[in-house]
């Protein structure tokens, strides 16, 4: 995102103000909201395209209906299924309410080696009252049809063993087929509550 400053340090100086066009490169244009109510998945089907050169999810007090399953991603390729081939990493840091535990650690059995299963990108949330977690996705040029596809995500969740996880995952779609569609899920069981919104980043493309 590039930063707009005012050449003249003093107010009174400025003779020119940036143009409304050259304050969009990172502003966010809200495109889609799903809200989860015992929702199996929630799923992105419209506005991923070549609008925007990248797009942002923001997850909000995402809370599951069964208690410690694990919140998923996964990617549409142009056909039906959401089974895109994915190459991935992550790790987490932790740490525990009694103090019992404070980590950072890389997970070898959350990432993918091409693979085309869903994605963890939660460790296991507890569906406590007040139990839920937030993070954010941003997917990079999914309608590239010569590039992988590279998205980053970072999570913060409630751990059903009365932890704090903060996940940082990151990986690429090894394919060239656009990306047309993005889902979220819990390993199992429903969705309970939760609201996710989906952005474009920057300027529409021409």
């Amino acid at each position: 995102m590039a930063i707009r400053t005012a050449v003249n340090r003093a107010l009174t100086a400025i003779t020119a103000l940036p143009t409304a066009a050259a304050l969009t490169d990172g502003n966010l244009t809200l495109l889609t909201t799903a809200t989860a109510s015992s929702s199996a998945t929630l799923d992105f089907t419209s506005s991923i395209n070549s609008t925007y050169n990248s797009y942002v999810f923001k997850f909000i007090d995402i809370h599951p209906q069964t208690n410690a399953e694990q919140f998923t991603v996964n990617f549409r390729d142009g056909g039906s299924n959401y089974d895109a081939t994915k190459t991935t990493t992550h790790f987490a840091a932790s740490h525990a309410e009694d103090n019992s535990e404070a980590q950072i650690a890389y997970d070898t059995g959350r990432d993918l080696a091409q693979a085309t299963g869903a994605q963890n990108i939660s460790n296991e949330v507890g569906n406590g009252n007040d139990e839920c977690g937030v993070g954010t996705l941003h997917l990079f040029d999914p309608s590239s049809t010569t590039f992988v596809k590279h998205f980053i995500c970072t999570t913060n969740f409630y751990h059903a063993s009365d932890l704090v996880l903060n996940n940082f995952i990151a990986g690429y779609c090894n394919v060239t087929a656009a990306i047309d569609g993005v889902q979220f899920a819990f390993t199992n069981g429903n969705i309970d509550a939760g609201t996710i919104k989906m952005y474009g980043v920057g300027p529409k493309q021409s």
